[in-house]
Parts: structure tokens; sequence; C-alpha cells
């Protein structure tokens, strides 16, 4: 489909010849000369932003010149001009998790404009969407040759309708791809296959466009594809929907803070180990809301591979994006990774006509900077709970300790015996060890490296620890082909780390269950079980619910913690296991040099690898192949399906919207503490029968083995409502001691959040949430947005709010506030039987201050001032319509 760009941007136009080719491209540098300002030190990273107002210049309804013209304004004032301005992505990604609810809400919204009297095929992707099925593969085999097959097989049993629906949408909706189970993770995908760096396009003249690629995606990881240039973040489903359907996307131009790396990374430290150093310093550095990017003299040394660990972890520590600007390594890889020499040919002279290049002279201003020598780096692990507790190896035995005292408040020693085993279970022990995630199995050095780790332990007769659940999940095929090739996926086999799937597995929960006979004595002893895991996020409750303490680790140091089996020893310095004729054994004995890693990734990750695991990357296999859909404009809403259910979102909806009312009366529904992540919020792995989740699916004679996975029920709001808030370790301040979903309900009495809401919901009392600082973190979960809605929450109230979470807030009409003046949660001396009402609503402005009035159990009343979190002019719209996807429905049906 042609792209639409702007009709007054004839003064920014230039054509550019590539390969005895013309095409043209909106200049910059034109810009400038049309004295629109100085843009010559802006950052890359802005610089893609800039483009894209260029393009869409006077398009009638996003861009105007002075929008333009702020950017040299930042320029002028040392990195910072909030203006609000319309920007545009140029393709959408999605995975299945957060891709099945997306595609529910389109396939309801079709039948909302139908409702309303309009054309069903309004609603269609204008921009193109690639939907990539990875969130779905358990880990319930593992350990042997089946593994894989068998993981897979149960895949498809578990999660057959929801693959039919998605494969309905590719057939009802333009634009909409879908790359199948079994094929890899979307941001390895996107990063090996799928990004382009320089898109192309024609526009609604005919006429071939090239400009920067540029996307959201509907999952906070996004973010990877920076390590190739391409500006990328991760937006909540509501967000993305509206993108996909036109709706620019409404924010301030951010602060950039530059990054600056020098010299060289050591020998025996990896890729992880700068990342998790990196994401200390800029949680530290307070960059929520900015982008960052990367610059300095040890780029030139530092792999895409490398750039793309570091760029994955953004939300880790709190950016919007962190941007690696085009260079010859770009270049590099993506000729390594099967790009076509014509495209590489125009990235390169793209990027240095339009000043996108980095090379020796490139020194942009930016808001703020920080440094990091790459050769301070040591090994390193983050943990128990967060990827920025970052511990360096040599202090992880006496760290964990210190947790075991201070967090967990938990004896060390405890040993319970593990029923038919010669084994006892104690605290620490590693009970999952896993490589998995897009993180770090999109970076061959790490992973040739586990398998020479695996390779050398093997040769002396080493295994893993036979209570550890060991996993090996490549983020694509093409993982599988180099460690065959390079003859080590036998020595990973050999200690356990089978091939369980392509897909995020344990990074995002699916971990699968723990033998029962270990599950139970961690439980019997109130143990604290650990994990290592290779992934991006470790918090409580998210990898295990038998875990308490999970790390973040390296590859390598995965297959490492897996042969010693705890964490309470010091790899660096202690035996991890004894070898064939009895002797100990150390990591220092089985840890590969940079050199041997380097010659086995120059021998084995081939473009041609590349080139022949993505030929059919939409094909799927035979499985794939098998399932068979109608072919609809809309959904035939199954009426007994426990996976998909019509939404009541759009249900009864007028074609006008309202207005903004005041909150009058509200009651408590949680209070709740710093750092609550989307998580907590709405968890996406496993629950049992007895939550109001389990309930429900009993009640309708679906078998616990049936239950699967929160994540894998996104489609069936009846589960995700009674999923919010019920995260096992969420601790709700409104009670002692207690954790999981559990509230007070009308009566006083301590009930589940669902049932609470549910009945207050029935009074016609609405709610509010409290929180403490960075509430919202972690993924760009929509329904941690949806559910709140969906229990009648009408406003949550923090101290501050992640990026994400603050605009799926408002895209699903709950309104964000925060604190001002020194208020808290606990300087307020909150018990959760307050009332609370908020006025001033009904004229509101983008951040305006707003009068709230507490009245206490006691009857006394205090007012303090809260800022209202309602950014922009058009989030103030969404509001009044009731969400985002409300908004564009009303739009869409007056246009048809």
């Amino acid at each position: 489909m042609p792209i639409t760009v702007g009709q007054d941007t004839a003064k920014t136009r230039r054509s550019l010849s590539v390969n005895g080719k013309s095409i043209s491209y909106y200049s910059i540098p034109a810009a400038q000369e049309a004295g629109l300002g100085d843009f010559s030190r802006l950052p890359a990273a802005l610089k893609v932003v800039l483009e894209n107002m260029l393009r869409f210049e006077d398009d009638g309804f996003s861009v105007s010149v002075d929008d333009i013209k702020a950017f040299g304004e930042w320029a002028a004032n040392g990195g910072k001009n909030p203006r609000e301005i319309a920007y545009r992505p140029a393709r959408v990604l999605m995975q299945d998790f957060t891709g099945v609810p997306a595609v529910v809400d389109l396939a309801a919204m079709r039948d909302g404009i139908k409702g309303l009297g309009g054309d069903a095929q309004k609603i269609n992707p204008l921009n193109p969407v690639d939907l990539v099925i990875d969130h779905s593969v358990m880990i319930d085999e593992f350990g042997n040759p089946r593994a894989f097959q068998m993981n897979v097989d149960r895949e498809y049993e578990r999660n057959m309708e929801r693959y039919q629906f998605l494969k309905w949408g590719q057939s009802a909706f333009n634009n909409f791809r879908v790359v199948p189970p079994g094929t890899g993770i979307c941001h390895q995908v996107n990063l090996e296959y799928l990004a382009q760096t320089v898109w192309t396009d024609t526009d609604q003249n005919g006429e071939d466009v090239a400009y920067p690629d540029t996307l959201v995606g509907t999952d906070s990881h996004t973010t990877m594809v920076n390590g190739m240039a391409v500006l990328g973040w991760g937006v909540g489903g509501i967000e993305a929907e509206a993108a996909m359907l036109g709706q620019p996307i409404s924010m301030l131009i951010p602060e950039v803070v530059g990054f600056e790396l020098t010299g060289s990374m050591v020998e025996g430290t990896t890729g992880t180990d700068l990342v998790l150093k990196v994401v200390e310093m800029l949680r530290e550095k307070g960059v929520v809301g900015k982008f960052v990017e990367f610059y300095g003299e040890g780029l030139d040394r530092l792999p895409l591979a490398d750039r793309a660990t570091i760029a994955n972890m953004a939300p880790e520590y709190g950016a919007t994006c962190g941007f690696f600007p085009i260079d010859g390594e770009t270049l590099r890889y993506m000729r390594n990774t099967g790009r076509d020499e014509e495209r590489l040919a125009l990235v390169e002279a793209y990027a240095k006509e339009n000043g996108f290049w980095r090379d020796e002279n490139y020194a942009p201003i930016y808001t703020d900077t920080l440094s990091l020598d790459m050769a301070t780096i040591v090994p390193a692990i983050s943990g128990p709970k967060r990827p920025q507790d970052y511990v360096p190896l040599t202090n992880a035995k006496a760290a964990f300790r210190q947790e075991m005292e201070s967090t967990f408040k938990r004896p060390m020693g405890k040993e319970v015996p593990v029923k038919g085993e010669d084994y006892k279970m104690e605290s620490g022990k590693v009970v999952i060890a896993s490589i998995t995630s897009c993180t770090n199995t999109s970076n061959p050095y790490v992973m040739i490296g586990a398998g020479l780790v695996a390779k050398k332990a093997h040769e002396l007769g080493l295994n893993r620890k036979p209570w550890v659940k060991t996993s090996l999940a490549p983020g694509s095929q093409v993982v599988s082909e180099y460690l065959e090739a390079a003859g080590l996926q036998e020595h990973l086999d050999a200690i356990g780390f089978n091939l369980v799937g392509y897909g995020c597995t344990t990074c995002i929960g699916n971990s699968g269950p723990l033998q029962t006979e270990i599950s139970e004595a961690i439980a019997e002893g109130d143990l604290v079980a650990t994990s290592v895991l290779s992934g991006n996020r470790n918090f409580e409750g998210r990898i295990s619910p038998d875990v308490r303490a999970n790390y973040l680790a390296s590859p390598p140091l995965v297959v490492v913690y897996a042969l010693a089996g705890t964490m309470d020893i010091d790899v660096t310095s202690e035996p991890i296991g004894q070898d064939k004729d009895g002797n100990d054994v150390f990591m220092k004995d089985i840890w590969p040099t940079q050199s041997e890693i380097a010659e086995l990734v120059e021998q084995t990750v081939t473009r041609e690898a590349f080139q022949s695991k993505y030929a059919d990357v939409f094909k799927g296999d035979e499985k794939w192949r098998e399932v068979e859909v109608p072919q609809q404009e809309t959904y035939d809403w199954p009426p007994t399906s426990t996976y998909i259910q019509n939404p009541p979102y759009f249900q009864g909806m007028g074609p006008e919207p309202g207005t903004i009312s005041n909150i009058e009366g509200a009651k408590v529904l949680l209070i709740l503490g710093d750092m609550i992540t989307t998580d907590h919020i709405s968890p996406a792995g496993s629950f049992a029968t007895q939550t109001p989740a389990g309930k429900y699916l009993t009640e309708r004679q679906v078998q616990p083995r049936e239950f699967n996975s929160y994540g894998s029920r996104r489609g069936n709001h009846e589960v995700m409502m009674r999923g919010t808030f019920a995260n096992i370790r969420v601790k709700n301040e409104m009670l002692d001691g207690v954790e999981g979903g559990y509230t007070k309900g009308p009566d006083g009495q301590q009930t589940s959040v669902y049932e609470a809401s549910m009945a207050y919901q029935k009074q016609g009392v609405p709610l509010v949430v409290f929180g403490g600082e960075q509430y919202g973190a972690g993924s760009s979960r929509d329904w941690a947005a949806k559910g709140t809605a969906l229990l009648g929450v009408k406003a949550v109230i923090a101290e501050s709010f992640e990026r994400i979470h603050r605009s799926n807030l408002v895209g699903m009409g709950v309104i964000p506030f925060e604190f001002t003046g020194g208020d808290t949660r606990k300087s307020l001396g909150l018990k959760g039987d307050e009332t609370v009402s908020i006025h001033g609503l009904d004229s509101v402005k983008p951040l305006q201050e707003v009068p709230c009035t507490i009245t206490y159990g006691d009857g006394t009343e205090k007012t303090i001032t809260l800022k209202c979190r309602i950014d922009t002019a058009p989030e103030i719209e969404y509001i009044e319509n009731g969400g985002v996807l409300h908004y564009v429905l009303r739009n869409l049906a007056k246009a048809s």
C-alpha cells in the first residue's frame, strides 16, 4: 500500500542516486538550508524523528512547520524542548501474547463500527504489521532429544484456538502477516530478517521514497533493533492498534542522553557483563522517558550483536530506546545476515547524505552524558529481583547470603530430603538454568561461548546437577544451525541443554513445572530456590512459582551454574565439580578464550545460514499449514471458547464521546509499594485452581493441566480480569504480611481483588489504586491497563510512572495521577479504608494540578494536590471517549 506523505514538502524533498537508480528522500540538510533550523548536531536518534516530521509536514492532520523548527530549538537549548509532536512509525511488530488481544480488539472494532453504521473494511491496518508467535511454547519436556518435538506438540494442543484465530486475522486484515510457531523470537526475527535500517516504499504519487526504518512493537524489548540503527520501542497493544489504524503517536520531543563507550572488552568478559553494568549505571542516572544514544570510539570495537544486547535491555534501564547510529559495523552485520547488496548500498548512501552516519567526526549535542571504559567490565550477574541489581561475579556468593539474611529472612543450611532422590534441597540451589531470550541468544559470541563451556565440561566428565532443570531455547533457527556446524550442540545435549523450542520460554515465565518432588521439598522447607537465566527480566514471581531468587547471567555462566548447582558458591575460586578422575574442576578450566570464540563465529555464522533459515519464514511447519480457518470479514466468536471472547469495550457505544467527570466517593482497591511492575499487575505465567481465573476455567470443565498461562489467555477478558493484580508475590499494604491478589471488600473482610472489585461495581462505587515510585515498570503489557479498567478503577495515584504503562492507562480511560509536594501513600498514613474524591477534571488541561480530598476512616479530611498525568491534548480526547480505540472507532465510523 503506498505511503501517504505531506503535501507541502517540496522544499525538503531531494533525490539520491544508488546503483544507477534515482530514489527520493526528505533531506535534513535541505531543511536547514531552508532556514528551518540548525540540525547539524542533532543526535542520529532524534534525526530519525525529525525526518518523520519533514515527511509528514502539512499533511492536514499532524505536523506543522513549527514542529520542525522545534528540533533546531532543541539543539540550541542544549538538548531540551518538550514540544508535543505527532510521530508516525513505518510499521508495527507484535508477538502472540500481546498480538492476540490486539487482533481481538480489531475484530471487536469491526463489530463495533458496524453497530455505528460504518464500514467494517475501515478497520484494517494502514501500516504493515508482523506478528511473530513466540510466547506460547512451554518447557514441559527437557534434557532429552525428544524435548523439542514434545513441547511443540503440547504447544499446538494448548493453543489451537488462538492459532486458528490468528490465522483468521491474517486472512481477514490487510497488511497483516504472521510468522508461525517454532520460527524464533519476534525481536531476533526482526533484527536478523525483517528490519532494513532504511526502508523504501512508493508514495501516493507513485514515486519511490527512502526513509528510516521505524516501528513500534507490542513488547517492551522492541528496542533490540535499535542496535541496527532502527528506531523502535515498545508500546501497549492499545497504542499499537491506534498506530496501525493510522493514528499518529503523540509524544514530547525527548531528551537524549549520550552514553560514551571507550576502550575494549577484556579477556573473560561478555556482552552480557557489559549490558548489566550499563543497566545499573543508567537506572542510577535516571532515563525514564528519554532516548539514550551510544557513541564514542569504543563502538569501533563493539560488534552489532553486543549492541543489540545493550539495546534490547532499554526497558530495564528505563529508557524509551537505546540507539546506535549507522556505521560500518551496521553494514557488516546486514551483509552477514543475508540482506541484499542493493539495500546495503542504499543504507550507506542515504545515511551519509542525510547526516545519519557515524564516523570519527560524529559529535552531536546531548541533553546529558555519561561514560564507560569497557576495559573495566568484569564478569557479573544481576539479581535476585531486578535487572539493575548488579553483582560482580566474585561477590555473588556473599551477595546471595546477604539477600538470604536481609531480603528473604531465612537461614542458610536448612536441608529437606527429596522423595525418591539421593540428594536434599536447600536454599540457594539452582533449580532452573536456562539459555533463553532474544537478549543473548541473538549474540553468537555468547552462544558459541556457552557451547565451548559445555564442550570442555563434557570432555572432563562434568554434568549438570540432577536437581537443575536445564534448557536451550534460541531466538532463531540460525542459532541451532551454527551450534550444529561448530560441533557444540552434542556437548550441550550431553549436559542437559537440549533444544526445547524456539521462543521466549523461561524469560517470560514459561519455564514449565519442576519435578514434583523437588517442588514439594521447596514448599515443605519454605526454601529460597534460585534460577539462572540469560534473559532480561528477573522480577519476583515471574520465572517460576517455586523460585524466589532469579539471576540474569550470560549463556556461558548459565552453563557454569548448572554444573555447580547452587548460588552458594564462588564460581570464580571454588571447584564447580570433579572430573572423571575425581580431580576438582574450576571455572577457569572450562572457560574459552576470546580467540577461540571468534574463530568459531567466523567459521560457522554465515550469510548462507541466515538466507536458508529465513527463506520460508512465513510458511511454517506442517502443523501450522494444516490449521484451517473460515474466510470471513468479521469473526464468529465461539461462545464456548475459553481463549477468545468478544471484549465488552465497544458494546453499546454511542456515536459521540462524553466528557471527563470528577471522581466522587471512590474507595481504595489496593495500596502498593515501589517498583510495582506490569508483571505484578497482570502476570503472564501459570496460575492455580484456587485463583479466580482457575475457578473460572474449572467451572467450564477445563482441567488444570490445560490452564496454560495468563499470557496465552489474553484473548479472554474474563480470565484476564480475574488475573489482574493476582501475581503470587504482589503485596497489598492494606493487608499485613499477605502475598498474592488479595484486598478488603466493601464489608472490610479479606477477599480476592477480583471479587472485591465486582462487589464495589455492583454498588456503583468507583475505585482508585495507590502506588509508589516507578509504578508500571517492565513490560509493555496492555492487559495491565485493560484489567485495571475492567476492575472499575478510575484513577491510579502514584509517586511516578513508567512511560508505557502511563500511556496504556490513558489509552484505556484510566487517569494516572502523581503525588506532589512530597506527599506519598506513607506520609498520608493510608490504610485502605479511605474515601477519595478528585475534582477539576471536567476542565482539565495537560499536566494540570488538581485537588484531591481524602476522607479517612475516622471521618477526618485532608486535601492534597495531584498532578494529572494526562500529558497531551490528544490524550484528553482519549479520556473523553473512554479510551484511544473508542476515539479511533468513532472517527472511522464518521468517515465511512
